[in-house]
């Protein structure tokens, strides 16, 4: 065999066999999540087609995924990936016991309000910004996502030092008005 030949198969070898290993970890995904992902309507198709239901998921997903940007544009998938998952683990960090989560999602939410007024006020100036709700996107996710906690970040770099004075002083002045009336 020639070398393009040798490194070709291995190529193929190697691709076929990481598309199985990510099928796998897709279906273990599925299944730990079965009411949620319709894990047995799947599993039903899998069975009568023959192909997994990895790729009955996926098509699932991209047809859906495809829908909501045809009805709502990229601002609602934004959105919508900015709000549904931070809301369902809020829920989840208030009835549990440890505060760290409440502050985590606290901070969220504070972030999210601050950039929601912001692109609000300067909605004019957003619309010239190419691919700007792809940007919001991803920054959203860093700002939630367990590995990065970008809201505990963005909140003590840019909105406490910004915001702080302003409550300080709306605090004190309430305090002197309240020695002034007694």
């Amino acid at each position: 065999k020639t070398t393009g030949e040798r490194f070709s198969n291995s190529f193929t070898m190697t691709a076929s066999s990481e598309v199985a290993t990510t099928i796998k970890k897709v279906d273990v995904f599925l299944s730990k999540y079965p009411n949620l992902f319709q894990y047995e309507k799947f599993k039903n198709i899998e069975k009568k087609t023959g192909y997994s239901k990895v790729y009955f998921f996926g098509t699932f997903v991209c047809l859906f995924g495809g829908l909501l940007y045809v009805l709502g544009g990229s601002k609602l998938i934004s959105d919508l990936v900015s709000f549904i998952y931070p809301a369902y683990m809020s829920f989840k960090a208030v009835d549990s016991a440890d505060p760290t989560d409440d502050t985590q999602w606290l901070t969220y939410w504070v972030v999210f309000a601050f950039v929601s007024i912001i692109e609000s006020c300067a909605s004019f100036f957003i619309e010239y910004i190419p691919m700007y709700f792809f940007f919001k996107l991803g920054f959203f996710i860093w700002c939630y996502h367990p590995k990065f906690l970008g809201a505990g970040l963005i909140y003590t770099q840019v909105i406490k030092p910004f915001l702080v004075p302003y409550v300080k002083a709306f605090g004190t002045s309430r305090v002197h008005e309240e020695k002034k009336t007694e």
